[in-house]
């Protein structure tokens, strides 16, 4: 089976928008989520994929292990928990005390993700974009009905982090 012709404006103009919103929640960088979303691009462009039917899960598989090479080459310069000034940028519209608000809850839930393995930090932000379990099997590499019971188990992480201030984030 040859390599198949790919439509990369036509799905960057679909899915671009969801995928640089999973990858800014994902990393918590706005400008790695770009570089990461060109990245995956660039590599549908060159390196369609042959077998597969569903491209928005292909992308946005590529798209996480584009940041888990990232992450790797940076381990020893930034932690994960750590929190870009662009990160928490926000709209200058905003009242200051709204957005020092969101600012704290965009940090205490980077803190709370970050407490996560990579896999359960994966599964959490993909279901958050309305994947379906069987596409977010493919991409962390496991079962789909084992994906079920891996964000139930992040879910109760979370809640357990939070602790009885579960209501800050509302």
């Amino acid at each position: 089976m040859g390599a198949r012709t790919v439509d990369v404006d036509a799905l960057f103009a679909e899915h671009n928008a969801a995928l640089v919103r999973y990858l800014t929640r994902l990393t918590g960088d706005p400008d790695q989520a770009q570089d990461a979303a060109q990245e995956s691009y660039l590599r549908l462009q060159t390196r369609p994929p042959t077998h597969t039917a569903n491209l928005r899960a292909w992308l946005f598989t590529v798209a996480t292990n584009v940041v888990r090479d990232q992450w790797k080459k940076q381990v020893a310069v930034r932690g994960l928990a750590d929190v870009s000034p662009q990160a928490l940028a926000t709209d200058p519209q905003q009242d200051p005390h709204e957005q020092l608000e969101r600012a704290e809850r965009r940090q205490i839930v980077r803190k709370m993700l970050a407490r996560l393995s990579e896999r359960e930090r994966t599964v959490l932000l993909m279901r958050e974009e309305g994947f379906l379990h069987r596409e977010i099997a493919e991409t962390v590499g496991t079962t789909t009905k084992s994906v079920g019971t891996m964000i139930a188990r992040a879910l109760r992480k979370l809640a357990g982090e939070l602790g009885p201030a579960g209501g800050i984030l509302s």
